[in-house]
This record gives C-alpha cells, structure tokens and sequence, in this order.
C-alpha cells in the first residue's frame, strides 16, 4: 500500500472530512478508505475522458467505406 502526502485547501479538507464521518464509521482507517475511493473515481474519470477523445479523433478522420457499388435501393432487388 502506498503512502501520499497531500496539501488541501481548509476548506475542502473540512468537507471532506465531515462527509467521511457521515457517510461512514468514524473507525481508524476511514478518512484513508474514502480517500482510495474518491481517488479510483477520479482516475476512472480521466481514463474515460481520454477515451472519449481518441474516439472524437478517430471520427474526424472518417471511415472509408468502398465504392458505392449501386445507385438506388431499388437496383439491390431486380
């Protein structure tokens, strides 16, 4: 398990804390175990956003899909 040592602003430190004693047990260990979960979802957020990006690029170089082999609907049925 790793170990980081942070620098928060006061106030987002106080929320955070008052939300950890809220929303979980007030044991020893629970400011870590919030702070691994609010970590792991920003992480996923970033991940999805590069995602989103490289698909955004992907589109706007286009997709060749071949010569158009038939003029109208109508020619794929006689």
């Amino acid at each position: 398990m790793g170990t980081i040592t942070l620098s928060v602003n006061d106030e987002v430190e106080e929320e955070f804390r008052n939300i950890v004693k809220k929303n979980r047990s007030k044991k020893k260990g629970s400011l870590g175990k919030a702070a691994t979960e609010a970590l792991r979802l920003w992480v996923r957020k970033k991940k999805q956003e590069e995602i989103s990006e490289e698909a955004l690029e992907l589109m706007g170089e286009g997709f060749e899909m071949g010569e158009r082999l038939h003029e109208e609907r109508g020619d794929l049925h006689k």
